[in-house]
C-alpha cells in the first residue's frame, strides 16, 4: 500500500461557534470556506476549510464538542506559501498568540514555523516551506 497525501483532517466544534471557525481559518488565516451553504441548508453536517487544491478540513458543529488535550491531540501542521516573520507579524497584530516558535522536522524536511490556537483549542503549526537548493 502507498499513500499519496493527507486528503482531509476532521475537526470538532462547539456548534454554537461557527463565526469563530469562520473568523480564524478564513478571516485571519486566509483559508477558503466551503460547503456551508449546504451545511446552513442541512443537507450536510460538515463544512470545510480548503487548505490547498487538494487538502481540506472538515469542521463537524457539534453540541457535545471536548476541548482537545495534549494527550489525545497535539497539533495539526499546515505549509504555507509566505515568509513565516510576515505571518507572525500578520496573526501578532490581530491579536492572535503565538505559543512557540522554532524550525520543525516534517514531512517536506526543516524550516521556521510557529504555533498558534484557533478558537477551539487546536494547536495549528504555521510552516514556511522548505527551502530547495
Amino acid at each position: 500500500m502507498e499513500a499519496v497525501r493527507i486528503d482531509h483532517v476532521h475537526l470538532r466544534i462547539p456548534e454554537d461557534e461557527l463565526e469563530h471557525a469562520i473568523e480564524f481559518y478564513q478571516g485571519l488565516l486566509g483559508f477558503q470556506i466551503g460547503g456551508f451553504d449546504e451545511y446552513e441548508r442541512g443537507e450536510t453536517p460538515i463544512f470545510h476549510v480548503r487548505l490547498a487544491p487538494e487538502t481540506i478540513i472538515h469542521i463537524r458543529p457539534t453540541d457535545d464538542f471536548v476541548h482537545p488535550e495534549r494527550q489525545n491531540f497535539d497539533h495539526l501542521a499546515i505549509i504555507l506559501e509566505a515568509d513565516i516573520e510576515d505571518v507572525k507579524q500578520e496573526l501578532e497584530d490581530a491579536g492572535v498568540i503565538i505559543e512557540r516558535e522554532g524550525t520543525p522536522d516534517g514531512a517536506t524536511g526543516e524550516a521556521p514555523a510557529i504555533y498558534v490556537r484557533d478558537p477551539f483549542g487546536y494547536l495549528i503549526e504555521l510552516k514556511e516551506p522548505v527551502e530547495t537548493a
